[in-house]
């Protein structure tokens, strides 16, 4: 039997997604089971269980919605149900996906929602359709909703300075935040200018280990989506602010299981992504109202920095771990019109 390595952050992640998947296909038809064993080599744990997820909804609305449906357990229903559902029946169901109730709470679902679980439709029936298992595939013939672009939310350089120099010394916390800030100053500092200064994600930062960071090239060893491992590179003030919070970390006794994590909790824990979350927000809103800054915002307030210095939108998408380079254009195109704007400046044709 093979030995797991237990302080791996992103094995940990994958085992407990497999469980939770593996707990709500115990509610689902036994057929879903044949789709996620055939899926399993091309899909993350985490992605599995985001369809699971979304399948498991599909399956109560037609126990809730459909007549026939609510005649059977979900456990019971036969394969051959896909193959009696029309493009109609599957329309309806993204249109109750719009607003639904849950355990008393009232869920919506807006144009980005209804396409994830689309998504997930698709690929289920496409499947038993390829494998020949089912006749008809109603999903293919729902037209995907139109997303409508979102404007990218960043900080401006100035922002970025002010929100360091509030996790440097805390003027705008409260009495209660600053008796914990005390104790986190030189993590804080260090994680959010790792976050700006690299452009990775709330993941990846989270996951780091001890030996992930190599000062001799100035790098870290990050996990990225998909499992493939990426070093990427940081500069002189990431450097500084890691090697001042190293400083502290190694007078810390960590909890059993958590001896390898970089950034560590009050707890003496691996922070979690939820908690970067909480961290990012309470500094952010000291800065700016007007904004909702995320983790994930000064992503891309890295990624805007790099692209208006260099104007390489491959570097770009290679830093970030964009697969699709189009990814990267279409997060970026504001700055590429504003720089074809001032390209009808540079060429003279006469002299004035």
């Amino acid at each position: 039997m093979a030995v797991v390595n237990r302080n791996n952050y992103h094995d940990e992640q994958n085992m407990q997604n497999i469980i939770k998947m593996r707990a709500i296909l115990e509610t689902l038809p036994p057929f879903c089971k044949t789709f996620f064993r055939g899926i399993e080599e091309y899909t993350s744990a985490r992605t599995r269980l985001a369809y699971a997820y979304d399948l498991r909804l599909f399956f109560e609305y037609l126990h809730e919605q459909n007549a026939i449906c609510a005649k059977m357990e979900i456990k019971d229903f036969p394969i051959t149900l896909l193959d009696q559902l029309t493009r109609l029946d599957i329309e309806e169901y993204l249109e109750y996906m719009s607003l639904y109730q849950k355990d008393g709470k009232d869920i919506t679902n807006a144009e980005r929602g209804k396409s994830r679980k689309l998504a997930a439709l698709r690929s289920f029936y496409n499947y038993f359709y390829q494998m020949e298992f089912i006749q008809n595939n109603p999903a293919s013939l729902v037209p995907m909703p139109k997303l409508h672009e979102k404007e990218i939310i960043r900080l401006e350089p100035n922002e970025v300075a002010m929100l360091l120099n509030q996790a440097e010394d805390g003027t705008k916390l409260t009495k209660k935040e600053l008796e914990y800030h005390k104790k986190t100053k030189l993590r804080d500092v260090a994680l959010l200018t790792l976050l700006l200064g690299t452009g990775i994600r709330v993941s990846e930062c989270v996951g780091l280990d001890m030996n992930d960071v190599n000062f001799d090239v100035c790098g870290i060893k990050i996990r990225r989506k998909g499992g493939y491992e990426a070093v990427i590179y940081f500069g002189d003030e990431v450097e500084t602010a890691l090697l001042d919070y190293l400083e502290q970390r190694t007078h810390i006794i960590p909890m059993e299981g958590h001896e390898n994590a970089l950034f560590l909790s009050l707890q003496n824990r691996r922070m979690t992504v939820r908690s970067v979350e909480n961290l990012v927000k309470k500094y952010a809103s000291r800065v700016t109202t007007l904004k909702k800054i995320t983790p994930h915002k000064l992503r891309s307030t890295y990624g805007t920095a790099l692209y208006q210095e260099s104007g390489d939108i491959y570097l770009v998408a290679d830093v970030l771990g964009h697969k699709d380079v189009n990814t990267t254009r279409k997060h970026y195109a504001a700055q590429e019109d504003e720089r074809r704007r001032k390209a009808a400046q540079y060429v003279r044709l006469r002299e004035k």
